[in-house]
């Protein structure tokens, strides 16, 4: 059955999957594409895989037109198996099966669209648009530009996925971007995740149509001042060892945020940028830096207090807009950044302005502190305008809605009292600000703040954002709206992006590019389909369960101490399944009784605030095998806390609540310790509905408990309860080993961290429990045994 969406039918199990409910949902099907394309047929046909296929160039091929056909030879050697060979020909040839991908400039794609009666103009499908048909003998992707043919190759690898790298299904696509500027704000990443970010680049960003990527740069080698390097240094130093979220001033003034994770801490060299540069562009992302001015500016003046707004300050933020020096300072270190990233726009910050107290300094004592942020911004653009590059800022303090009018009183933490700037008059905002600037709008909680941004005159972005925002569909259709970037505020690795991001930029990317929209509900069903395939390409590692390994299950079920109709923490199991349960190729035995009063899981108590009835340790879980993984099905009794990776910069391994661990034992004792960690690989046993949303639209800083990132939903209801466990699968790091026993530990009085964005607070964690359902074991394969004559 097909169902017509715009006059293009998609199929009725892709059109389910997308719109059913994550408390009803029981089959994970994957989105054949996402983000929804903007016109999708699904056909009967279907294209096999094998090595018989030709990937197709014409005769004096493109270069991009090559590097296309490159990167699906390497999709599917890399994760297929399949080798296929490039060939250049005149026409497209009968009787094979053939890959042919490429804009109008190329021979074979302009036959084809001639021959097929498809137009492509920069009307429809436009700039970034293609089209995309898979028939059971041709796969064609053409593209309006190069863009466009890039993105519809993200739509085939999506496709090969699906089809686990054997079949392709049938489809006619025809796509196009919803808006055209599509972004993530990150933080540059350490040496030791600079792998990490280029898989985030080609295996998230890319695959899923962004085409932009702002980077926070504080901390690149500086040449000509590198005093400013040594300067970050001990700033970073002494915020570590001081377990410090943010700074304060003399007398305990509030300061900007400290963004000290940014380069994890670390100078980061300028060949190291120059390849992320280049990486990025390889990959369609347009790389805009942000580095901050005016504010945020630590990096500067550590070694340059005397530009400081607020003299004698230990660690100023704040640079004196009054000091021609500053400036000097400043276009010496962006000279040094353009020379190496060559941007087409740079971010400047300009936010959170209150680091420096009015009156301190004695060059801007009296000055109108409107007056001298707008002359700042101006000395900036103009200097950015001279090299023909366009600028963006944050947008808070272009209104009194959002900062407030006139100076704003504060007390210290000592008691002092204050005042520090407010917003620029709507007069100042009208006449000195340029307004060929691209605002960052992170206040969109409030549509009346982004219509005044557009009466002004700016074209602006929603930053920071959510996929909760409302009214989306009507809203973009009333301002100038360039696009979207939802923002990492912490590190950038696999750790922080896993448990706190992935929905966000999800959702996001649907948002950006797609005009179907998915309501906030409905999301998390499909972050839930996606992440397998994100996470296996994100962490950069085989799984021995998705490698063609045998999987067993290991009867645990003499260790079962939790009947079905246990009240404890008012978990329900009522309608807990019996025998093989599977997700994909994760098998286990649930080895329960049919009777209410039969045990079915292991449970082991975290305490926290409450006496947990509960045992904190079940020890002795027989293994006794040199296995290459095991694979834990477990669940939470409640809810945890899963906070933002950024309320404790110090230590973000502990800003998920840790409800217990599991300990590997050896044959020859030694032991290994794998953390059990709420969204980070376990989630209640009822998962999803309200209680697992963000609902705060427009703020920053809601806990993440949609999903967890390293372990998938299993189905465990015998009917249509919502009863749900987690696979888990650790890899064996000492092949070769035999592993004795597993032993299951609950934590004790565990301090979880709280939401406090200046200091990095605790408080006893409520009391939970972890419920054990099965183990599996990935069997070794055995080697090959020569036969005897």
């Amino acid at each position: 059955m097909k169902i017509k969406i715009k006059g293009f039918p998609l199929s009725l199990f892709l059109l389910a999957f997308l719109f059913m409910s994550c408390t009803r949902m029981m089959a994970m099907d994957k989105p054949l594409i996402f983000p929804i394309p903007q016109q999708l047929q699904v056909t009967n046909e279907s294209f096999v895989l094998d090595e018989s296929i030709l990937i197709a160039t014409p005769k004096n091929a493109s270069e991009k037109d090559i590097a296309l056909a490159r990167l699906l030879v390497k999709e599917l050697s890399n994760k297929y198996g399949i080798a296929l060979k490039i060939q250049s020909v005149d026409a497209i040839p009968k009787g094979k099966k053939v890959v042919m991908m490429g804009t109008l400039t190329n021979a074979l794609i302009k036959k084809y669209c001639a021959d097929n009666r498809i137009s492509l103009t920069k009307q429809s499908p436009g700039t970034e648009g293609y089209i995309l048909h898979v028939s059971s003998n041709l796969i064609v992707i053409a593209g309006w530009d190069d863009h466009g043919a890039f993105f519809g190759f993200q739509s085939l690898r999506q496709l090969l996925q699906s089809g686990n790298g054997k079949v392709v299904q049938g489809v006619k696509v025809r796509d196009w971007p919803n808006l055209p500027f599509r972004a993530i704000r990150m933080y540059v990443p350490g040496p030791d995740n600079i792998a990490y970010l280029k898989r985030f680049m080609s295996d998230f960003m890319a695959l899923y149509k962004y085409n932009k990527i702002i980077i926070e740069f504080n901390c690149m080698r500086l040449d000509n001042h590198p005093e400013v390097n040594t300067g970050w240094q001990e700033f970073v130093k002494y915020m570590q060892y001081t377990r410090s979220n943010s700074s304060q001033g003399l007398y305990g003034e509030e300061k900007n945020s400290s963004h000290y994770d940014a380069g994890d801490g670390y100078i980061i060299e300028k060949a190291t940028v120059r390849d992320l540069v280049k990486f990025a562009n390889d990959n369609f992302l347009e790389v805009i830096p942000e580095i901050p001015s005016l504010t945020h500016a630590y990096y500067l003046l550590t070694k340059h207090p005397e530009l400081a707004e607020y003299p004698g300050d230990t660690w100023p933020d704040t640079y004196c807009p009054s000091n021609p020096a500053s400036y000097k300072l400043m276009f010496d270190v962006y000279d040094e950044y353009l020379e190496v990233i060559k941007p087409k726009m740079v971010h400047i910050g300009h936010d959170e302005w209150w680091g420096a107290p009015i009156g301190v300094c004695p060059l801007c004592r009296g000055k109108d502190y409107s007056k001298l942020y707008a002359q700042d911004v101006t000395k900036l653009h103009d200097y950015f305008a001279r090299k023909g590059i366009k600028i963006a800022m944050w947008g808070d303090y272009l209104l009194e809605s959002v900062r407030e009018k006139g100076t704003q009183k504060r007390t210290s933490s000592t008691g002092v009292k204050y005042e520090t700037p407010g917003a620029m008059p709507p007069s100042v905002v009208k006449e000195m600000m340029p307004k060929d600037i691209l605002i960052f709008n992170w206040f969109w909680i409030d549509q009346e703040k982004e219509k005044e941004l557009n009466d002004f005159g700016f074209t602006q972005l929603y930053g920071n954002f959510t996929p909760n925002i409302s009214d989306w569909d009507q809203r973009i259709k009333k301002i100038k709206l360039a696009g979207g970037a939802p923002s990492s505020w912490a590190m950038t690795n696999d750790f922080n992006y896993g448990k706190d991001l992935i929905l966000d930029f999800l959702g996001c990317a649907n948002l950006l590019w797609s005009k179907h929209t998915i309501k906030q509900i409905d999301l998390p069903p499909v972050v839930w389909a996606l992440i397998p395939s994100i996470r296996a390409s994100l962490k950069g590692r085989k799984i021995p369960s998705e490698d063609g390994n045998v999987v067993e299950p290991i009867d645990i079920s003499s260790k079962y101490n939790l009947s079905k109709d246990s009240k404890v923490f008012n978990v329900d199991l009522n309608k807990i399944t019996s025998g093989e349960v599977k997700e994909g190729t994760k098998v286990f035995n649930l080895n329960n009784g049919s009777s209410s009063s039969a045990r079915c899981v292991i449970a082991v108590g975290a305490e926290g605030k409450e006496k947990n009835s509960l045992p904190n340790k079940i020890e002795n879980i027989a293994v006794n095998e040199d296995v290459s993984s095991l694979i834990f099905l477990h669940a939470s009794a409640l809810p945890a806390g899963n906070q933002k990776a950024y309320f404790n910069i110090p230590n973000m391994f502990d800003s998920p609540d840790l409800l217990g661990w599991y300990e590997i034992v050896y044959e020859d004792g030694y032991k290994d310790i794998i953390p059990i960690q709420y969204g980070v690989n376990i989630l209640e046993w009822n998962p999803g509905g309200e209680k697992s949303l963000d609902t705060l639209e427009g703020e920053t800083g809601a806990p993440q408990k949609a999903y967890c990132y390293e372990a998938d939903p299993v189905n465990c209801s015998a009917d249509v309860s919502n009863i749900k466990f987690f696979a888990y699968e650790w890899v064996n790091k000492r092949f070769g080993k035999v592993i004795k026993e597993v032993n299951l530990y609950g934590t004790n009085h565990y301090q979880a961290l709280q939401q406090d964005y200046g200091a990095v607070e605790t408080a006893l964690m409520e009391s939970n429990a972890i419920l054990l359902a099965g183990i599996s074991k990935v069997i070794k394969r055995e080697p090959y045994k020569p036969r005897s004559k």
